[in-house]
């Protein structure tokens, strides 16, 4: 993953109703928009306007069933994100326990 999709999930994440709705469709496996609006306190065309937002994230895929769309979601971008978190934190650390041991070779 890049840091262009990177950033892009992270925006969609910093969002408390887009995790909300995440939490929504990883419990029901899939949901339409409208099934989703029932769930949370928003108007359906919210729901719509934050599931594009997700989409565009990579963080949900949606499939049209007849006439209505449903959403299901894709764990794979926030796995990288995660990993990608993970190696800055170890990269901090790293420095940290470095400018540790210098602080304390000085003593």
């Amino acid at each position: 993953m890049d840091k262009e999709q990177d950033e892009q999930v992270l925006a969609a994440l910093a969002d408390s109703t887009r995790r909300q709705l995440l939490d929504i469709l990883a419990a029901y496996g899939e949901a339409s928009a409208t099934a989703l609006a029932t769930q949370v306190t928003i108007s359906r065309q919210a729901v719509v306007k934050h599931l594009w937002v997700l989409e565009k994230a990579r963080l949900v895929t949606c499939n049209r069933v007849g006439r209505e769309m449903r959403y299901t979601v894709c764990t794979q971008p926030i796995e990288s994100t995660a990993q990608w978190m993970a190696n800055l934190a170890n990269d901090w650390d790293r420095k940290l326990k470095a400018i540790k041991h210098r602080a304390e070779m000085e003593e």
